[in-house]
C-alpha cells in the first residue's frame, strides 16, 4: 500500500539470536514495509556461521564490523553509524532497532527527536532505559512463542511470561481505568482503539501477548471490570469498539 511507512531494521547480531529473525520481520511487517534490511557483527567468527542461511533467506544484508579491542561491542558504533547516515538520506519513516543492549538507548531518543517511529525488539534481559527510550517494545521469546498454535501454547507461554520483567498487569489495569475516565463520553463509554494507543505511549513495552493474550479486546475482558459492546456498520461488520466501567466498580 502506498501509505505505509517505510523502516529501516538494524540488528546487532552479537545481542540477537538468529533463530528470532523470522518473527522479527513478520512483526515489523504489522506497522509497515522493511525497506532496508542490515545485520551487524564480526562475521569472520566461526560462532557467525550459523547466520549465513538466514541471511539470504531473508534478503538481510550483513554489516562487517571488526572486534578491534577485546571486551568492546564493536557491532554499536557501525550501526549507530549507518542509523544516522539513513536518517539524514529521508527515505524511510521509521526504525527498528534489534537488540538487547542499552547502548542504543542514546540513539532511539535521538531518532525519535527526529519524527521517526521506533521500534525496539530485544530479549527478556534488555535494560528498562532502552525500552523507555523507543515508541515501544517487543520481546523476542513473546514474539517466537505466539507463533506457536493456541492448543500447544499455553503451558510453555507461562513459563515465558513469567520470566518477562514487564507491566504489571495491576498498573495496566488502573492505567485502563484512568485512559478510560479520561476519554469515555458523556455515558461512559471509551474507544477500544484509543485505550491501545494511549497505552502503548504510556507503556513502551505494553503488548497483550505479554499477559498471554492474542487481541486487546479478550485482554480487556480479563480485567473483569469493564463492559464491552460493539457498534457496526451498514455492512454489519463491528467497526468500533466500546469500554465502559462497569456499574459497581464505579465510585470505589
Amino acid at each position: 500500500m502506498a501509505d505505509e511507512k517505510r523502516f529501516a531494521v538494524l540488528i546487532d547480531a552479537e545481542n540477537v539470536s538468529e533463530k528470532y529473525i523470522k518473527f522479527i520481520l513478520d512483526e515489523i511487517s504489522n506497522d509497515g514495509v522493511a525497506t532496508i534490511k542490515r545485520i551487524y557483527g564480526d562475521w569472520t567468527k566461526t560462532i557467525m556461521t550459523s547466520w549465513k542461511n538466514v541471511l539470504l533467506d531473508n534478503s538481510i544484508t550483513p554489516i562487517q564490523q571488526y572486534s578491534y579491542t577485546t571486551g568492546k561491542n564493536a557491532t554499536d558504533s557501525a550501526m549507530i553509524i549507518d542509523a544516522m547516515d539513513i536518517l539524514y538520506s529521508g527515505n524511510i519513516d521509521g526504525f527498528c532497532l534489534v537488540s538487547s543492549d542499552s547502548d542504543f538507548t542514546r540513539l532511539a531518543s535521538r531518532l525519535r527527536e527526529s519524527g521517526m517511529v521506533v521500534v525496539g525488539m530485544g530479549e527478556k534481559k534488555t535494560p528498562n532505559p532502552f525500552i523507555a527510550a523507543c515508541n515501544k517494545f517487543k520481546y523476542l521469546e513473546v514474539l517466537a512463542q505466539d507463533a506457536i498454535p493456541a492448543d500447544d501454547a499455553h503451558e510453555e507461554t507461562q513459563d515465558h511470561l513469567a520470566g518477562l520483567d514487564h507491566t504489571s498487569l495491576d498498573a495496566v489495569r488502573n492505567t485502563v481505568l484512568t485512559i478510560v475516565q479520561e476519554t469515555s463520553d458523556d455515558d461512559g463509554w471509551a474507544s477500544l482503539g484509543d485505550i491501545g494507543n494511549i497505552l502503548t505511549k504510556r507503556y513502551p513495552d505494553f503488548d497483550v501477548r505479554n499477559y498471554g493474550f492474542r487481541k486487546l479486546t479478550p485482554f480487556i475482558k480479563s480485567l473483569k471490570i469493564f463492559d464491552i459492546r460493539s457498534v457496526r456498520g451498514k455492512d454489519g461488520h463491528v467497526s468500533i469498539i466500546y469500554v465502559k466501567e462497569k456499574e459497581h466498580e464505579q465510585g470505589r
